[in-house]
Formats: C-alpha cells, structure tokens, sequence
C-alpha cells in the first residue's frame, strides 16, 4: 500500500510541477480561510489537516453524511460531481449532508480550486483537506482505501460504507437510500 501511495504522490508532484508554489506551514493548522484574489473573493474555502477534518468523519446525530474525496485534476471526479450536486439539492431535506472534500495542492486553491467551485456554482459544503502526511491519514479514513480518488464515505451514526470508484447519480442515490431505511 505504501508504494501505491508513493507512486500516486509521484504523479501528483510531477503533473503540477510547473505551477507556481505557495509556501505555508499547516502543521498546527485546523481550519483556515483562504481568501481569494482571482474574482471568486465570495467563495470561501475552509482549509483543514487531518486531525481538523477528522470531525467530519466522525459525527453522531442522525443525518446522513456523504462524504466525497476529489480534486479539480481527476476527470472521473470532475465528471462525477454534478451526481453529489444532484444528491444534495434533492436529499437536503430528508436529512443529508454531501460535503466536498478536495485534495487539490494549496498552491492551487486561488488559481484553480476557488475558480472551479464558482464556475460550477457548487452549493455543497467545499473543504479542503491539507495533511501531507497521508500515509498517516488514509488509513485513518479507511484501512482498505489505496489513497486513489475519487473516493467516498456514507454514513450515519455508527454505520458507515467506503467506496473507492466513481459513481452515477443512480448509483449514488441508491447507496444513500440504504441509509434512509
């Protein structure tokens, strides 16, 4: 599993090589706000590590949460989000949270994730998860997920299902049926 998560990072680094990078220190970092300085000054993203975001994962009070690991570079994401966008607008009042969780590289957030989100007009909840650690915080996530997006996690309460594939709206919709009954 190690190796697989050392090649996905390999290719990650090498196919955003030439962008220009943002330094910053997010180890202490729970949540941020970035602001943005490309006309999407209205989109604000929420910017957690792990030990931040772990809330998400983790809550107890009846509803229904999906939770959906993407980023702007990976095309079957990308392709699979208006299904999540479908999902929340039509299952927000029965009690479900669809929640956006891009691993895009921070240097990235103000040219190409904050961009994205106000183009495609996402209503869901858009977080974005910086822990470089991951081969701490996968695991912790789900211990059979490779660190391959996109990748989602359902659940409700204590019952929970992984997914590590892409999704129809059918497909989508059906699995969150599973939790309504």
């Amino acid at each position: 599993m190690k190796l697989k998560l050392l090649i996905v990072a390999i290719l990650i680094i090498t196919g955003c090589k030439h962008e220009k990078k943002r330094v910053a220190d997010n180890h202490d970092m729970t949540k941020h706000e970035v602001n943005d300085k490309m006309n999407s000054s209205d989109v604000v993203l929420e910017v957690y590590n792990y030990n931040g975001f772990e809330k998400f994962l983790n809550k107890k009070d009846d509803k229904i949460y999906v939770i959906n690991f993407w980023a702007t570079w990976c095309a079957p994401c990308v392709k699979e989000l208006p299904y999540f966008e479908k999902l929340n607008s039509q299952y927000r009042d029965k009690n479900v949270e669809v929640i956006l969780v891009s691993l895009d590289f921070p240097h990235l957030y103000e040219s190409k994730l904050k961009p994205f989100i106000k183009k495609r007009k996402l209503k869901s909840k858009v977080i974005a998860l910086d822990d470089v650690d991951m081969n701490s915080w996968i695991p912790k996530v789900n211990k059979d997920w490779s660190g391959s997006i996109p990748a989602t996690i359902i659940y409700k309460n204590d019952s929970k299902k992984f997914f590590e594939k892409s999704f129809t709206y059918e497909g989508l919709e059906a699995e969150v049926k599973h939790f309504l009954n």
